[in-house]
């Protein structure tokens, strides 16, 4: 193992470990094992946008595991029509592994930054995250291929950007920095991962400047 894969898997970890944490701290002074874990992230109310962000990805899982043959006209491709650069967040590209992990992941993610961020700030963060990294993908960093990780990447990156200004916890808002600093060193070795969680990033810190706005407002009232 070379140091560019140990370094992949240090900011992996830098991540997923305190994505983790966020998701934990979401469910409150809840008690959950793993196997209870997706039915207390989707409690009532159920989060809407993200129930339909992951049907829809779940749709078109289904949809390439029976016609295969529809990825390459979606994927994101160097002299590709624009609109690639949307699709590519539909269609998994690196097989079987990256399918399951990406739609388990984004079962998590997706209602814990609903609730967090809102039912019109998720998906926004989601979308814009996953086109700016297939974008600078599509311009030279990995000119062929698909995935929504990029766009799960920028939802933790603004999950982590929300709580390391707004959190309750100061624990878990220094392990949040963790997640930019990851997304840094990314963006150094141009993994396109780095964008996304950089896109959420700096989405999270205008969300927390708004919401920070808005509560000022409702108090001066």
């Amino acid at each position: 193992m070379n140091m560019h894969t140990l370094v992949l898997y240090g900011c992996a970890v830098a991540v997923v470990v305190p994505g983790s944490r966020l998701v934990i701290d979401q469910l409150g002074d809840q008690q959950v094992g793993p196997g209870r874990l997706l039915a207390a992230l989707w409690r009532r109310p159920v989060p809407r946008a993200a129930a339909v962000l992951v049907g829809v990805m779940t749709a078109m899982a289904v949809v390439q595991t029976v016609v295969p043959g529809v990825m390459p006209h979606l994927e994101r491709a160097p002299h590709g029509p624009w609109w690639r650069v949307v699709t590519a967040l539909l269609v998994q590209t690196s097989g079987w592994g990256q399918l399951a992990f990406n739609l388990a992941a984004l079962a998590v993610v997706a209602p814990v930054a609903e609730r967090r961020l809102g039912a019109v700030w998720m998906p926004v963060v989601f979308l814009l995250s996953g086109v700016a990294a297939h974008v600078v993908s599509t311009v030279g960093w990995s000119v062929h291929g698909g995935g929504d990780s990029v766009g799960i990447c920028g939802l933790v990156g603004a999950l982590a950007t929300s709580y390391a200004l707004r959190g309750r916890q100061r624990q878990l808002r220094l392990l949040s920095v963790l997640v930019p600093a990851a997304g840094v060193v990314l963006c150094l070795m141009e993994n396109n991962h780095g964008i996304g969680v950089m896109t959420g990033v700096v989405l999270g810190a205008a969300f927390a400047l708004v919401a920070e706005g808005s509560r000022e407002r409702a108090v001066a009232v």
